[in-house]
């Protein structure tokens, strides 16, 4: 976590404390234990989505709290790691005596996560981890929820971009070989089969997330030379990636033939490249600035974390963390109480107006309608990367069952 970033979370829990009376911050706060990677590749993701949670805390302690209670947020880093995920939410949970658990990025991290929240029967809201393995039917219990995509979701909106270019007629694959990758590949190349009979996978390459090194596995793709390829690379994975990839032709060998899940076209991942972000490849992110025709409850948003953040561009990933404190703020209310099972109760089957619309969590797997918008990143003299276009906000209903 930046210094500047740390110093502003610190004095906004120091002010909060100070603005309620004695005693108030132990038994009148609603505390939420916010676990996320904030070092490494993945805070380039991680840092922004805290970033969103902490506008949403603000906006709502700004208008009394919720259920007559401020919210705070108690933030640690995770560093991307299972372990270190479980050990710091063992620590909000029986040291920092949080209400409830809103976090974890990885879909080796949720998973893990989990079922600590099971044993000590607490509410875990994951914004990010997109495994299906989450909330499977063996791993579903009454406190896990998730307000992100899942990996079927994902994987079979991919596959109806590819499906749509006929002149593909073979496809490789490249995904981190950890749970995310694996099953979100898996969804891809089941609904490309299905829509497209006719396409073969002529490649298939497993780096080890944090790979540093991609060109053993570049080469080795391009061997098979592909029409098209899909990658679930993400953060600052796909950034090194795609600056090793891009000088040894790897994207003109596919005509840009390109799908990159993992919120590859986020303007995160387009800022850290600038230049050597190869332009004219097909990426997904949770949220774009230039949203046209997007409802004015986007407009608004964009409006609100521009002037929160201070970017001129602001960031796609707030709106992650953003939309998961939503949810939670909406189930307190209708629950009107923090405990556990009213407020797991309530979860099932909410919906509130988020800033893309209408969201609601299933009660049949405590997934949200959350989908994701993909289009064609181009570049544009008015910005020094990467801009959406043709955008696409894709409904991921279709793709759920």
């Amino acid at each position: 976590m930046s210094r500047r970033f740390a110093a502003a979370l610190a004095a906004a829990s120091a002010s909060l404390a100070l603005a309620l009376p004695f005693g108030a911050a132990a038994q009148g706060t609603i505390k939420v234990g916010f676990p996320m990677i904030l070092s490494g590749p993945g805070a380039l993701f991680g840092e922004p989505t805290v970033k969103g949670a902490q506008m949403l805390v603000d906006e709502v302690n700004a208008k009394g709290g919720v259920a007559g209670r401020k919210l705070q947020l108690v933030v640690r880093d995770t560093k991307g790691n299972a372990d270190e995920a479980v050990r710091v939410s063992r620590e909000l949970i029986l040291k920092e005596n949080v209400d409830v658990l809103v976090g974890t990025l990885t879909s080796a991290e949720g998973p893990a996560v989990s079922p600590i929240a099971k044993e000590n029967k607490i509410v875990f809201i994951a914004p990010i981890t997109k495994t299906d393995q989450l909330t499977s039917p063996a791993n579903l219990h009454p406190y896990v929820f998730r307000t992100a995509a899942t990996t079927t979701t994902e994987g079979r909106s991919a596959a109806e971009v590819i499906a749509k270019w006929k002149h593909v007629k073979t496809v490789g694959t490249i995904s981190y070989d950890y749970a995310y990758g694996q099953d979100v590949t898996k969804s891809f190349v089941e609904h490309l089969k299905k829509l497209r009979p006719d396409i073969t996978i002529v490649d298939q390459q497993w780096p080890k997330l944090g790979e540093q090194e991609y060109t053993p596995f570049i080469n080795a793709q391009m061997g098979k030379k592909p029409h098209a390829i899909f990658s679930s690379l993400w953060g600052g994975g796909f950034v090194t990636y795609a600056k090793q990839a891009k000088p040894v032709g790897l994207f003109d060998a596919v005509k840009y033939n390109f799908v990159a899940a993992g919120e590859a076209g986020s303007v995160e991942s387009a800022k850290a490249m600038g230049q050597d972000y190869p332009f004219g490849i097909w990426a997904n992110s949770y949220d774009v600035f230039n949203w046209e025709n997007g409802p004015k409850s986007h407009k608004d948003y964009i409006a609100r974390i521009k002037a929160y953040t201070k970017e001129e561009v602001p960031s796609s990933w707030p709106l992650v963390g953003y939309m998961a404190m939503q949810s939670l703020v909406a189930a307190i209310q209708k629950a009107n109480s923090t405990d556990a099972d009213k407020v797991a109760s309530a979860l099932l089957g909410i919906s509130w107006d988020s800033p893309l619309g209408k969201q609601t969590i299933r009660a049949k797997d405590h997934n949200a309608n959350r989908g994701q918008f993909w289009g064609k990143m181009l570049k544009e003299s008015k910005y020094p990367f990467a801009i959406m276009t043709q955008i696409q906000y894709v409904d991921p209903l279709p793709f759920m069952d």
